[in-house]
């Protein structure tokens, strides 16, 4: 599983580095640790940082469950969308580096997956947010469609707890062991 991770944030640090660059939180985590993403290289692209970031929490999440946890599913695609990014057992788990977007078609939509998972298909929806900054709307909205939301060392507990992996440890582990070279 370390391989998996390592290979993981291995293609990403290369990704970053031949990355060309084209607004104020200075907030860090530990994935911007692992590349030495300033906040500064951050706000110049925070689309794309969001976007890039959320999908490596997203694969190593997967990574760490699938290795992990017997009862491990892939997500399935209900109609045209993915409302979740694995399952084990009645437990819906979508994974997002941070919630920022207050557009309501946005929380309209996190509302609607919630209770869809819910409601009509019985799980339990959970969302591990590795970031603590999230918009407060945003978190009542997925609240309100009946997900269990956790954030930054909440979402590292779930994850240990359900798998016996401390990937906040892990992930410490390879602070600046991927410096991008932008």
């Amino acid at each position: 599983m370390r391989s998996a991770i390592e290979k993981i944030l291995k293609d990403y640090q290369q990704s970053f580095s031949e990355k060309q660059y084209d607004e104020e939180n200075n907030d860090s985590d530990i994935l911007m640790a692992i590349f030495q993403i300033t906040p500064v290289i951050k706000r110049e692209n925070r689309q794309y940082w969001g976007r890039e970031l959320g999908m490596i929490w997203q694969r190593i999440v997967i990574e760490v469950f699938k290795h992990n946890h017997y009862e491990f599913q892939p997500a399935k695609k209900i109609n045209t969308d993915e409302p979740y990014d694995l399952m084990v057992g009645k437990q819906a788990i979508d994974t997002k580096y941070r919630i920022g977007s207050g557009d309501s078609g946005t929380l309209k939509k996190l509302k609607q997956y919630g209770l869809l998972l819910k409601e009509e298909m019985g799980l339990n929806p959970v969302m591990l947010l590795l970031r603590e900054d999230n918009l407060p709307a945003a978190i009542t909205a997925c609240r309100t469609g009946g997900w269990l939301v956790l954030t930054g060392e909440d979402s590292f507990s779930y994850i240990k707890n359900h798998t016996g992996v401390d990937l906040k440890e892990i992930l410490m582990s390879y602070a600046q062991a991927f410096k991008i070279h932008p």
